[in-house]
C-alpha cells in the first residue's frame, strides 16, 4: 500500500486489519485492548489478518483510545553491575511479554534530587507502575518522601522498601559458607562487597549467620568494591588471615581472587577454596570452574513486573524472597592438612 503523494508504503492501519478479517474497526480496536466480549472466533480471525498483514500496534494511538500508557517506567541508580543489568534485562522482556513498553531513567543514588526528578520524569509519562532497581539506601531514603500516584516496586533493595523484592541475599551467602564448612573448612574468610550496597550488608550477614550457626569463629572481613581488581588486590589479606577458604560478594571479585592466587604460587582448590555469587554466563569457565550461588533474575522480573502493572505494588511485600541455588562446580575440596 503506497502513500500517493509520497510514493512510500502506507502503514497497515486498523482499517486494513478490519477490511482483511470482514469486521468493523471497532472489533479490530476491541481485540487489539483484550475486550472480553469479542467471540473466540471472531478474535482469531482478526489476529489472522493482522500477521497476515504485518500489522504492528502504535502504542500512542492505542493510549489515546484506552486512556492506559500501557508503558512501564523502571527507574536505576545503578545500572553497571552485572545483578541490576542483568534486572534491566529481564525486566524489559518480561514487560514486552506482558504487553507493556518500558520507559527508562538513570540517577546517581547519592543525589536524591536526581532520584526525584527521574521520578518525575517516569510519571509525567503516564506509566501505569514503576520499578525501582535500587540497590543503594540512599534511592530508598529519596524515595519515602515521595507521593506517587501509581504502584512502586523495588528491586536489589535486599527486601527492604514498602514493597521490596529480592532474592534472598542472607540465604544465599548462608549456601556458600555452609559449602564450604561442608567441605571440612573451619578459617573462612569474606571477601565483601561495597559497604553502601544493601545486599553487600546482607550476603556479609549471612556469612556471619551460618558461621555461627555452626559454631565456627567469626572469620575475616576483607573490603572489596565488585571489580575483579578488588578480589586480586585482597590476596595479601587472604594469605595473612590464615584462612583456607574464601566466600566472595560476587563472581568478579572471585576472578581477581583466583588470579592473584594462581600468581602467589597457590592452588585452587588444593591450598585455598573459593565460592562466588551470581552465577554469572562466565563463572562456569573461570580456572577452576568457579562454584557459586545463583539468583534468578528473570523471576524476580516476573513478580516486579506482575505487581507494578498490577496495581498490587502492597501485596508484593507480602511475597516470600525468590531463592537462591548453590551451583557446585570445581573450586572447592578439603583443606589441605594442617
Amino acid at each position: 500500500m503506497s502513500d500517493t503523494s509520497s510514493g512510500r508504503p502506507r502503514p497497515i492501519g486498523v482499517r486494513d486489519v478490519a477490511a482483511r478479517a470482514g469486521v468493523s474497526r471497532q472489533t479490530v480496536s476491541r481485540v487489539l485492548n483484550d475486550h472480553p466480549d469479542v467471540a473466540a472466533e471472531t478474535g482469531d480471525r482478526v489476529r489472522a489478518a493482522m500477521a497476515e498483514l504485518g500489522y504492528r500496534m502504535n502504542n500512542a494511538a492505542r493510549a489515546l483510545g484506552t486512556r492506559r500508557s500501557r508503558t512501564l517506567g523502571v527507574l536505576a541508580s545503578d545500572a553497571l553491575q552485572y545483578g541490576p543489568s542483568r534486572s534491566l534485562a529481564a525486566l524489559e522482556a518480561s514487560a514486552r511479554e506482558a504487553g507493556y513498553w518500558v520507559s527508562a531513567a538513570f540517577a546517581d543514588a547519592a543525589d536524591a534530587v536526581a532520584v526525584v526528578a527521574a521520578v518525575d520524569h517516569l510519571v509525567v509519562q503516564g506509566v501505569e507502575g514503576i520499578v525501582v532497581v535500587a540497590p543503594h539506601a540512599q534511592t530508598l531514603e529519596a524515595l519515602g518522601g515521595l507521593r506517587i500516584e501509581v504502584p512502586v516496586v523495588t528491586l536489589h533493595s535486599a527486601g527492604l522498601g514498602a514493597a521490596g523484592l529480592s532474592v534472598d541475599q542472607v540465604a544465599g551467602a548462608r549456601l556458600a559458607v555452609g559449602a564450604l564448612a561442608d567441605a571440612g573448612h573451619t578459617r573462612i574468610a569474606h571477601l565483601a562487597g561495597p559497604a553502601d550496597w544493601l545486599e553487600a550488608e546482607s550476603r556479609a550477614d549471612g556469612f556471619a549467620a551460618e558461621l555461627a550457626a555452626r559454631g565456627l569463629t567469626p572469620g575475616p572481613v576483607i573490603a572489596g568494591d565488585w571489580s575483579a581488581g578488588s578480589g586480586y588486590a585482597a590476596v595479601d589479606a587472604v594469605r595473612d588471615a590464615g584462612v583456607t577458604a574464601v566466600f566472595a560478594a560476587n563472581d568478579q571479585m572471585a576472578l581477581g581472587l583466583l588470579s592473584a592466587l594462581h600468581a602467589a604460587g597457590l592452588a585452587v582448590p588444593g591450598d585455598v577454596s573459593v565460592v562466588g555469587f551470581d552465577d554469572t554466563p562466565d563463572a562456569a569457565f573461570y580456572w577452576p570452574a568457579l562454584t557459586t550461588v545463583r539468583q534468578d533474575f528473570d523471576e524476580l522480573a516476573r513478580r516486579a513486573v506482575a505487581a507494578a502493572i498490577g496495581g498490587s505494588d502492597a501485596a508484593a511485600s507480602t511475597l516470600p524472597p525468590v531463592a537462591p541455588v548453590l551451583v557446585p562446580r570445581a573450586s572447592i575440596a578439603p583443606p589441605p592438612p594442617s
